[in-house]
């Protein structure tokens, strides 16, 4: 039986009742992971199905469809990250017309209580759900006595003083701080995806890359250090351009990567790039012999920045949370 659904209606889905946590889950950050670690925990004492509910598109990116904000992480991301942290079970429900038409009650109703038989519910600092956001805390809190379960929000985590937030990671992002986003993510940010075929461009100016896709609007742009996971035993340093290349009228995002004295056919291997500092922004060149020269200007930059990078210690993140869950389950 598939770990994941998209679907709001159907059949029970857990018929003993879960542990259910609800988020955006973007990034899947410190935050989050607080989330639904409490909630994986909550299950394993119950003996009960723990569920992860996200949606896809994200309702932010559904309501400004013709200027989508930026997007941290891939569906395929967002679903691996998820279930890799032990929970039972995935809902990425699919955001359309109906479902944010849907009242916070009925989506209680139909899919917590439904679907899902929920004893208990989590969420985060702040979350609002259902038609016109009207779904909270004091909602799930009111129907749940009414329909059995408990529900419960946690506290807001915090890494090095700073409270750890998709919004903060964005930000960090866009100023190309990598360091205050793994600190907020709890690791290196990175993209994933599978090597496609691009137009071998690279390849006749020396620069040969693995290309992967990023059909979202993109957190970053610009070009980068990077190391790549997936292609060997090690992190492989290299350099990066992630964007919309408009030397050579480039439309969709796409992360191109060079990895340095790297011989080898990476096409249709996933492979994950970790960013490690910005040199640039994009820009556009007069013809390809500039743009071939300031790409050899880049690749000797990152390797300087890669090789000082490795000297250096890294500290791990530490992440808290202020304050015990608000709600304490009943059963």
């Amino acid at each position: 039986m598939s770990r994941l659904f998209r679907d709001v209606d159907g059949g029970s889905l857990c018929p003993r009742g879960s542990v259910v946590c609800i988020g955006a889950f973007d990034g899947l950050h410190l935050g989050h992971r607080a989330l639904v670690g409490h909630a994986v925990a909550r299950a394993r004492a119950l003996d009960l199905p723990a569920v992860a509910l996200s949606f896809e598109p994200l309702p932010r990116e559904f309501f400004a469809r013709g200027n989508p904000p930026p997007r941290l992480t891939l569906p395929r991301d967002r679903i691996r990250g998820l279930l890799s942290l032990d929970i039972d079970r995935l809902g990425l429900l699919r955001f359309n017309e109906a479902l944010s038409a849907m009242a916070a009650g009925e989506f209680v109703r139909r899919v917590l209580a439904g679907r899902l038989g929920a004893r208990e519910v989590w969420i985060g600092p702040e979350f609002r759900f259902g038609h016109r956001r009207g779904g909270d805390l004091a909602l799930l809190q009111a129907m749940g006595r009414e329909l059995g379960f408990d529900a419960g929000e946690i506290a807001p985590v915090h890494a090095h003083g700073e409270r750890v937030s998709s919004t903060r990671i964005r930000e960090a992002l866009r100023a190309g701080d990598f360091a205050q986003a793994s600190l907020l993510l709890g690791r290196p940010y990175s993209i994933g995806g599978r090597v496609v075929r691009g137009r071998q461009l690279g390849r006749t100016l020396g620069f040969p890359t693995a290309n992967l896709r990023f059909p979202k609007t993109p957190a970053l742009s610009g070009i980068y250090a990077t190391r790549v996971h997936g292609a060997g035993g090690r992190a492989w340093p290299s350099v990066s351009s992630f964007g919309t290349r408009p030397t050579v009228d480039g439309v969709e995002p796409l992360l191109e990567a060079h990895l340095f004295d790297f011989e080898g056919d990476l096409y249709g291997r996933h492979l994950e790039v970790e960013f490690v500092a910005k040199l640039r922004d994009e820009e556009k060149f007069a013809d390809l012999d500039s743009l071939t020269e300031q790409m050899h200007r880049d690749a000797g930059e990152a390797r300087r920045i890669l090789a000082d990078d490795a000297r250096s210690p890294h500290e791990p993140a530490r992440a808290r949370a202020d304050d015990p869950p608000k709600t304490a389950a009943r059963r």
